[in-house]
């Protein structure tokens, strides 16, 4: 956290929010520069510690270790950043403009669906250095604080934050709901020793809705605002780095990096807003581009197309990994034997990769037959 004023500065300056007019004006800035939502959190957040060590306990994070680590830190925000009185939540639109049509990608077995997300540049980096741009601003323009930003990169419980900001609500997918945007966005958090008034919770809207749990394809979301991330497609195709359970593997269709089903089937993405940002604009055709064609990609190809992508943390194995059971999957629905004779082409230019991981997963698919 940068050191931009004396503690007592920002003391002095944050108890003169008491009307909220000091949290306005960090809205209208965060507006101002670009983001699509902007609101203030408190810090009390040790009612968020039972649930979260539940589903924990339940083996539900599978192999994601991290969520693990830094367990307390996660609810106790002046731990993890000494001196944080507040957090300033923001939301970031991601949908692309130009991306195909995400269902006719996923209805088409020979193309590679990537969540939709990942089409472009990292959002790790675009968030980051819009949050840091907006901190400074908020210590040039409206009051010295001190500061330090986050976008999907530590112990924060970014959610629960946003809740508290007055940002939306919590969908029964887990995701954050907003009224006006969907949930098409990234959340990022700025945590600030100004001390900030919060934001007004917002009412819940899904009601007796269950289209996320039902379109899920794999059977991930195990009751209304509970997930299973072991079932989970995104868990398995970015997070799980050993064999995807072969069971899943048929459920998996076309997915390649992700998924977004159930936020496209969710009702209030029909208000979801399209980014004007070219950051997340597609790169290399990955919008569209053939299972055929990404599981040519040697490794050098991989990772110079992936080169500021989401995708490229995975590695060049997990992607092939990936691919090939897409490849089994539309092996099984092939229309005719031309398109059968040329999938299994594609998949026995792997057979004998080097790696014992891609060559079992090709094994599999090249087992699968209309």
């Amino acid at each position: 956290m940068p050191v931009m004023a004396s503690d007592a500065t920002a003391r002095t300056t944050g108890s003169e929010d008491s009307s909220g007019e000091l949290s306005a004006r960090i809205r209208q800035l965060g507006l101002a520069s670009g983001f699509s939502a902007v609101g203030c959190a408190d810090i009390d957040l040790e009612h968020e510690a039972a649930g979260y060590n539940a589903w924990i306990d339940a083996g539900h994070h599978g192999e994601m270790e991290y969520m693990v680590a830094h367990g307390a830190l996660r609810w106790r925000p002046a731990e993890l950043v000494p001196g944080t009185r507040s957090v300033i939540c923001v939301l970031l639109d991601y949908w692309p403009q130009t991306a195909r049509d995400a269902e006719e990608i996923l209805a088409a077995p020979e193309r590679a669906y990537v969540s939709r997300y990942a089409l472009g540049r990292d959002y790790h980096k675009v968030l980051r250095q819009r949050l840091e741009r907006f901190a400074r601003a908020i210590h040039e323009t409206i009051a010295p604080h001190r500061w330090r930003v986050f976008a999907d990169s530590a112990p924060v419980m970014e959610i629960p934050l946003a809740l508290k900001a007055g940002l939306g609500w919590r969908g029964k997918h887990t995701l954050l709901l907003n009224r006006d945007q969907g949930s098409l966005f990234f959340v990022g958090e700025i945590y600030t020793n100004l001390a900030l008034a919060a934001g007004a919770p917002a009412d819940a809207h899904c009601g007796s809705c269950s289209a996320c749990i039902d379109v899920c394809p794999t059977r991930a979301i195990v009751a209304p605002w509970r997930l299973d991330a072991r079932r989970c497609v995104s868990y398995l195709t970015i997070e799980h780095k050993g064999p995807i359970p072969v069971e899943l593997r048929p459920l998996m269709g076309n997915r390649i990096y992700g998924c977004d089903d159930c936020q496209l089937v969710c009702p209030w993405n029909k208000f979801a807003r399209r980014t004007p940002l070219a950051d997340f604009e597609p790169r290399h055709g990955l919008d569209a581009a053939t299972l055929a064609e990404l599981f040519s990609w040697d490794e050098v190809t991989f990772l110079g197309r992936t080169e500021g992508s989401a995708i490229r943390r995975i590695g060049h194995e997990r992607w092939l990994r990936n691919i090939a059971v897409a490849l089994g999957n539309a092996l099984r629905v092939a229309p005719d034997a031309a398109t059968s004779t040329f999938l299994r082409a594609a998949l026995s230019s792997r057979a004998a990769h080097p790696s014992a991981l891609v060559r079992e997963h090709v094994a599999w698919a090249l087992e699968q037959s209309a």
